[in-house]
């Protein structure tokens, strides 16, 4: 199962453009609210969550993301739920996507050490010894990155790209008009 986590002010276009591009793309994606199953976005839109973060117990998750926005990003990083989930899928290898400002959540944790990555301008002093990237998405060492909401939609198809290879994501991309 691939999980995306949702906190109260998030940026809803990094969440949910991600989110329906994997599950076109036939893959299982959870969302996971931290503190409630109703989550606000950062522009005032209510997502029901699939779960609460209190019902969050896979140990061997397929994929895990972090949408970014403020204050979102700065729950996320405030989240035990999210700092266990990291810990563990980082321990064991599993892809994880961060888009804006959430590769802070990384960065802070020391997960982006020697990892090409991106974020949003202004938050690069959070990615502790990260090898700061031009690029709008990366994908390093199973880390894919990207700068913001105007790149969700290359974000959403590098993490399928991540769990179904190129072709997939490219086949994706031309069923969903984005050539």
């Amino acid at each position: 199962m691939i999980y995306l986590f949702l906190a109260n002010g998030f940026e809803e276009i990094e969440a949910l453009c991600p989110l329906d591009l994997l599950r076109r793309a036939g893959l299982a994606v959870t969302t996971v609210g931290i503190g409630s199953e109703q989550i606000v976005g950062a522009h005032g839109i209510c997502v029901q969550a699939d779960i609460p973060d209190t019902m969050y117990r896979d140990a061997n998750p397929e994929m895990l993301i972090l949408p970014g926005g403020m204050p979102g990003s700065k729950n996320l990083d405030q989240s035990r739920t999210v700092d266990e989930a990291l810990r563990v899928a980082m321990a064991k290898g599993i892809p994880v996507g961060a888009i804006c400002a959430a590769p802070m959540v990384l960065g802070k944790r020391g997960y982006l050490r020697g990892v090409k990555a991106t974020c949003f301008p202004g938050f690069e002093e959070y990615l502790e010894g990260a090898v700061l990237s031009e690029q709008r998405v990366i994908t390093d060492q199973g880390i894919t990155t990207a700068a913001g909401m105007g790149v969700a939609l290359e974000f959403g198809l590098a993490l399928v790209g991540v769990l179904k290879g190129k072709d997939a994501a490219d086949d994706l991309r031309r069923a969903v008009l984005a050539d």
